[in-house]
């Protein structure tokens, strides 16, 4: 089993320790084992992890470019881009560059997004979230044919693309990573469109639930499940040392339901997080290794 860090608390203070910091938790990531390192796609802090709107948040794509000359083997991601934040054309764009620069080693996470006070106060428009899972579908679509031969036109419901130019093409198609665990909706995107999946259920039954569920889903798809890597973001609650006995019984029932890959979150609360990162090199990264 595999480890990639989440990295989501910018920690309060001042501006210019943020960089130096993202710069050695990413390299320390490396370093410790990790394979992926993940940033959220936020632009006010998340209130959902405990932590005030107004403490510093960086920008995601801008902070992975800066990652990509900071690290040198470690996969980068947003997890998961929020489908409402940039138009779909744009966004294919800004994930080649991203692949490019990095020596082919970005991932595409791609999600309904959800952050609604961000929404409205930074004026992004925030429709139904039907409506946002058919601009998820759409913008899925536009992104494999940017990262193709095809350079025509698409037409879509919400998106309308003349041409769909993107030079230089990604370096390694960037993996298409979908998040959530939504039976009807989000499930069926996983089994037509994506590489990787992420849930975040990490009830071992009721994960073994949504993998049937997917499993139903690529049956109508016609796809093969084991194409799809399942991987498991672990929630902020979720703490690999308070008893490390326990936390790995957990990673053991999630590797027998066959997943591959857990995403360690250093969230707020964690006044060091190089020193996290770096414990879990030295303490869990080498167990969860051994599973599988």
């Amino acid at each position: 089993m595999e480890t990639g860090i989440h990295f989501v608390d910018f920690l309060p203070g001042a501006p210019e320790k943020l960089g130096p910091t993202l710069a050695t938790v990413a390299r320390t990531a490396e370093q410790a084992g990790a394979t992926l390192f993940t940033l959220a796609d936020h632009f006010f802090q998340m209130q959902a992890v405990d932590a005030p709107a107004e403490n510093p948040f960086l920008e995601g794509y801008t902070s992975l470019g800066f990652l990509a000359a900071e690290t040198e083997k470690i996969d980068l991601s947003l997890l998961v881009t929020g489908v409402t934040y940039r138009y779909p054309g744009i966004l294919a764009k800004i994930v080649a560059t991203l692949d490019v620069l990095s020596q082919g080693r970005s991932m595409f996470g791609i999600g309904a997004a959800w952050y609604e006070r961000e929404h409205v106060g930074l004026g992004v428009p925030y429709p139904p979230l039907g409506q946002r899972f058919e601009m998820l579908e759409e913008t899925l679509q536009i992104c494999a044919q940017m990262w193709s031969a095809d350079d025509g036109p698409y037409q879509g419901r919400h998106y309308q693309l003349a041409e769909t130019i993107c030079q230089p093409q990604p370096i390694r198609r960037p993996p298409i990573v979908i998040g959530g665990d939504g039976e009807k909706k989000t499930l069926r995107l996983v089994a037509h469109y994506a590489d990787v999946w992420n849930s975040v259920t990490e009830d071992a039954e009721v994960l073994k639930h949504k993998i049937d569920v997917l499993h139903r889903h690529c049956d109508a798809a016609g796809r093969d499940p084991d194409e799809i890597r399942m991987t498991l973001g672990l929630g902020h609650r979720t703490e690999p040392f308070t008893d490390p006995a326990a936390f790995m019984r957990a990673m053991e029932s999630y590797a027998a339901l066959g997943i591959d890959m857990v995403n360690i979150g250093v969230f707020t609360g964690i006044s060091d997080p190089v020193g996290y990162v770096a414990r879990l090199g030295e303490e869990v990264i080498p167990q969860l290794a051994s599973l599988g």
